[in-house]
């Protein structure tokens, strides 16, 4: 399908939305950056190799990334206004379903405990996307997940690089195929702007920690499960499911 360049007016509002939401942005994967120095520590030592901080805060991030942006793929393809967007919603769910399905086979095997509710950050940014409507619901979500997933993208690579846990290098692997398919399908809303994605993604604010870090479970509290419409289960064919006995 083709789409339009955004025009000017739409590129004064996104302007706005980066002034409106610069303290908001950050790396999803900012816990990865929090302990950079500290990357190499490990934490356990499991059947599938040794398990770093940067590790068990990569599988803690992938989960907490799905709680917010599964969320926004179904307000994506029911209330998108053009079919490109709607498109982009039914990518999102289907591959944070797939992502999600992953983690929490990973938790368990290396003793990972996963939220059930994403960051005080990431919840502002469902409500600034569903508090809008029309073009401006479609302007709002491609630009908050481009900017997301443009951040984690880099971050991904480097745990896959790094890791000597075979689990988290299958979770990598899976996590660079769908969110390269994420940073795909938004940019084809043709309403994504590049110098502002570009910005927000090198040079992203600090943030309270607090702001930042989904909260933890209740004791007992049964693990969320995010899951595809019927019928698109399958729908990320190329991406091979994460096998813990592989490991």
């Amino acid at each position: 399908m083709r789409t339009s360049q955004p025009t000017a007016g739409t590129v004064i509002i996104i302007g706005g939305l980066v002034l409106t939401f610069i303290v908001l942005l950050y790396p999803v994967i900012l816990g990865i950056e929090n302990t950079a120095t500290n990357s190499e520590r490990v934490i356990a030592n499991t059947r599938y190799g040794p398990l770093t901080e940067a590790d068990r805060d990569f599988v803690v991030k992938v989960r907490a990334a799905g709680l917010w942006e599964h969320p926004l793929g179904e307000a994506s393809m029911k209330r998108g206004t053009t079919e490109a967007m709607r498109e982009a919603g039914e990518h999102l769910i289907v591959g944070h379903s797939l992502l999600d399905e992953s983690t929490r086979k990973v938790a368990p095997e290396l003793n990972i405990t996963l939220p059930n509710r994403a960051s005080p950050q990431q919840q502002q940014f469902v409500a600034t996307v569903v508090g809008s409507t029309g073009k401006q619901f479609d302007t709002n979500a491609a630009n908050i997940m481009r900017v997301t997933h443009g951040q984690i993208f880099p971050a991904i690579a480097k745990i896959r690089a790094t890791t000597k846990n075979t689990l988290v290098r299958q979770l990598a692997d899976q996590a660079n195929d769908v969110v390269l398919d994420h940073i795909t399908v938004l940019e084809k809303t043709g309403l994504v702007n590049f110098d502002q994605a570009n910005f927000q993604q090198t040079s992203p604010p600090k943030l309270p920690k607090a702001e930042l870090t989904p909260p933890a479970p209740q004791p007992g509290e049964p693990v969320t499960a995010l899951t595809a419409p019927p019928g698109l289960e399958n729908f990320y064919t190329n991406v091979p499911p994460l096998n813990p006995a592989a490991g």
